[in-house]
């Protein structure tokens, strides 16, 4: 069957939420071939090796960026991590996540669940966000906890959900279940002059480049982590630097970098939604004025500079590996949360949106049994580390897991590829706004209304919203021929 259409379904959640968007996509690229097959299931695979005798579970780290995009070029400053993990190991072209934004995103994979079902729906607690609902409940679950079960010595550094450790939700002194050493962002990432939860105890740190920076703080505690590391039992690190997002601060010594360069051109920069589009991207001033293009050109420089320390923080891990001569039994991931749009449709940047730009992220794996420069075309979704980190480590998924372990694809067990999904759902909810909406003049007095409603459609459950005058919005795109998402 031919299937070059990806289709798009904006919808919103009969629960009790103010805006809801659902979009399911029948997944071909314009990096997939025309060929579509339907799965309604994929069950879990594990090795024989896994179950063998005499197996030795492998350490894990995984380093997770804040708001890296693939379609902007968010990868190319990464020059060392490209040779280390990508030449060294595989890419997955084909890497998205079920939604755009860094709260629900990182709680799918913490739970390795959609958010339907976690039930994150934003960046606020009362969307849940690091919510006592969400300690109480699906943080017990995480896939740490089972690491920890297995004997995994366990390692958190960096940014965690936008809201952990305020006063309302625990504070600083709530360590999430599963983690031995615990290093916690105190909520949204920053650069600079930022509050820490080392342990439950919360550490200020001011402005410093040297000391206080925090993709170079997280580097020292690696070190200092490593060092001590007793090669008897497995360990698992997590490591989540603030870049590349906003403030966008690259430390001195990176501050010049990249003076030249511009945000891409993509063939939707500047490109007025209009009516054919849905009603968000109907709403942005157009055209772009001069002052706009300008920010969104620093912009894009600064979050290229902030990755620069990224970079600079997988060499490390890579070198000290190599020194405590662990790094033939360990896997080394980087992604990141969701992607980011500078200008596409008009908007001048932001994440939340059902497009490539937004959802399309980096992807790369180097460890033991993987072939250096493979590249995987087939999707893979932030839904399914849970379960790959679980598979690796031995471990059976349990049944609550949307995900699906990608181990078949990262040791190209070929014999599994065919039965590999080839659709998958995006969510996200907004945060409601009471009063004028901030940057959006044209409602000076309020005036979005959102109601939900629930449509059957091909046997299955469709949730539409209304957003001022919308009631169902439904567009298709091939993105073979027009992989700017322009003609409906």
């Amino acid at each position: 069957m031919k299937c070059t259409k990806l289709e798009l379904y904006w919808m919103i959640g009969s629960w009790k939420f103010d805006m809801y968007q659902m979009w399911i996509l029948p997944f071909t690229t314009k990096f997939l071939a025309n060929r579509c097959v339907t799965v309604m299931w994929l069950c879990l695979w594990t090795t024989g090796l896994q179950v063998a005798w005499g197996f030795t579970p492998p350490n894990i780290i995984f380093v997770l960026t804040d708001d890296q995009d693939v379609e902007l070029g968010g990868m190319e400053p990464m020059l060392k991590t490209r040779k280390l993990l990508e030449e060294g190991g595989v890419t997955f072209e084909n890497m998205f996540v079920t939604t755009p934004l860094c709260c629900p995103s990182r709680s799918s994979i913490l739970t390795g669940q959609y958010v339907h079902n976690h039930r994150v729906v934003n960046n606020s607690v009362s969307g849940n966000c690091s919510s006592q609902n969400w300690q109480a409940s699906l943080e017990k679950k995480t896939f740490i906890t089972y690491l920890k079960k297995q004997n995994y010595t366990t390692f958190y550094a960096g940014k965690y959900l936008n809201q952990y450790g305020r006063h309302s939700v625990g504070g600083v002194q709530h360590i999430p279940p599963g983690w031995d050493t615990w290093i916690g962002l105190v909520q949204n990432s920053r650069y600079y002059n930022y509050s820490l939860s080392i342990n439950g105890k919360k550490v200020k740190h001011g402005s410093n480049p040297r000391k206080d920076y925090l993709t170079n703080l997280i580097v020292s505690n690696i070190s200092q982590f490593l060092k001590e590391f007793s090669q008897k039992s497995p360990f698992f690190m997590m490591l989540s630097p603030p870049a590349p997002h906003s403030p966008f601060t690259p430390v001195p010594w990176y501050a010049k970098n990249f003076s030249t360069k511009l945000a891409p051109r993509t063939p939707n920069f500047g490109v007025y939604g209009g009516k054919e589009k849905h009603w968000l991207l109907q709403q942005p001033p157009h055209p772009l004025s001069n002052e706009v293009i300008k920010n969104i050109d620093e912009t894009f420089r600064n979050r290229w500079r902030t990755l620069l320390s990224v970079d600079d923080l997988v060499q490390k891990v890579f070198h000290v590996l190599k020194r405590i001569k662990a790094l033939n039994n360990t896997y080394i991931f980087f992604s990141s949360d969701n992607g980011f749009h500078l200008g596409q449709f008009s908007l001048p940047q932001d994440k939340r949106q059902l497009y490539e730009f937004d959802i399309r992220v980096p992807l790369l794996v180097r460890g033991p049994g993987i072939t250096p420069g493979t590249v995987v075309k087939k999707p893979v979704l932030n839904i399914d580390f849970a379960a790959t980190f679980l598979d690796l480590a031995g471990i059976k998924k349990p049944g609550f897991m949307d995900g699906t372990s990608f181990v078949p694809l990262i040791k190209n067990i070929t014999s599994l590829h065919e039965s590999w999904r080839t659709e998958f759902v995006v969510e996200h909810k907004g945060e409601s706004v009471v009063g004028p909406v901030k940057g959006c003049p044209q409602y000076p007095n309020g005036g979005v209304k959102v109601s939900s409603k629930t449509l059957k459609a091909n046997g299955g459950t469709l949730m539409v919203n209304d957003i001022i005058s919308i009631v169902h919005h439904v567009v298709d795109f091939i993105l073979t021929s027009d992989p700017g998402f322009l003609t409906n």
